[in-house]
């Protein structure tokens, strides 16, 4: 019933009972008695009361709605307020669901173009440094070398300051180009590129314990892009802000073939109350394009879990990829 008939109905039984009891034998006294007034009181408060409980059942899905839209998060898919109460506040209810879906496919669906765009100029900018910056900084080193066996003694320790570094700066070109285009990935496969990101993580002061198996179910290409996009961005905050010392990259199959789950842990300061940053939005989105669910929670004695479970694809379909053995 609509909560217009609700209160109609309960106002009009009201009215109908009074108006019978006026022309049946009831009266009232003037001056009123003490009874008379007692009963009217009674009735009054009868009616109030009715009125209230039938507005609060009746607004009480509006107010759940007015939170979960106040609460909402395209990047948190499957939170939606249940459709319940009178026809009006369900209908309005259904319609922002309806709505909300709506609005999250798109943005996956721009998100998916966004991610893509990002990726081709990912490899776009790889290529440039590997093959422009990286040959050039190869062919002054090659240059350094030659003029290094030719240079007075006393010039011989500042050239080879000047080699050292442009080896140095060679390396970086190399690791940002690896770091921008996961070439291990399509080469090799998910497995060996998580465990390659596990040992580029490794340095001074943060060591990154790696469990990834070898005998993973078939995953999308899309998926595996994903999957290691978020452990590089897991890992990256964790070298950056959480002040850890350890970390543990974990891969496993979920039961019954149903996808896979991957876990960053770490044993540093943890999330706290800061805001979502760039990186967790980001990882947001990605969890969404592939409708994989994300988690952001504290680790059991401290640090911070991120935790990706990704669905099996579709009729199984493979990433056609090999050397994922151990």
């Amino acid at each position: 019933m609509s909560l217009f008939w609700r209160i109609f109905s309960l106002n009009a039984a009201g009215l109908v009972v009074a108006t019978a009891l006026l022309l049946g034998p009831v009266t009232v006294s003037t001056p009123v008695l003490a009874g008379e007034a007692l009963v009217l009181l009674a009735g009054l408060a009868v009616l109030l009361v009715g009125n209230a409980v039938v507005l609060r059942i009746g607004l009480t899905p509006l107010h759940r709605l007015g939170r979960a839209m106040s609460t909402a998060d395209l990047l948190v898919p499957g939170t939606r307020p249940e459709v319940a109460g009178p026809a009006e506040a369900a209908q309005l209810i259904a319609t922002y669901n309806t709505m909300l879906d709506r609005l999250q496919a798109e943005r996956a669906a721009g998100a998916g173009r966004a991610l893509e765009a990002q990726e081709r100029e990912r490899h776009r900018i790889a290529r440039e440094l590997h093959d422009e910056v990286g040959q050039t900084l190869t062919a002054v080193l090659l240059q350094l070398k030659r003029v290094a066996d030719r240079v007075p003694g006393e010039l011989r320790e500042e050239v080879t300051l000047a080699q050292e570094a442009t080896r140095a700066g060679l390396d970086e070109i190399r690791r940002i180009a690896r770091r921008l285009r996961p070439g291990v990935l399509e080469e090799l496969g998910l497995a060996s590129a998580l465990r390659s990101l596990a040992a580029e993580f490794t340095h001074h002061g943060l060591t990154v314990q790696h469990q990834i198996p070898g005998d993973l179910p078939p995953l999308a290409p899309e998926a595996e892009l994903v999957l290691y996009r978020v452990a590089q961005e897991g890992l990256t905050n964790t070298a950056r802000h959480a002040a850890a010392d350890r970390a543990v990259l974990t891969l496993r199959p979920l039961p019954g073939g149903a996808g896979v789950e991957l876990l960053v842990r770490d044993n540093g300061t943890g999330l706290g109350t800061a805001a979502e940053g760039a990186g967790i939005r980001g990882m947001r989105e990605r969890a969404l394009l592939i409708g994989a669910d994300i988690h952001f929670q504290p680790a059991p004695g401290g640090g911070t879990d991120v935790r990706l479970r990704v669905p099996a694809p579709p009729g199984g379909r493979s990433a056609d990829r090999t050397g994922d053995s151990p």
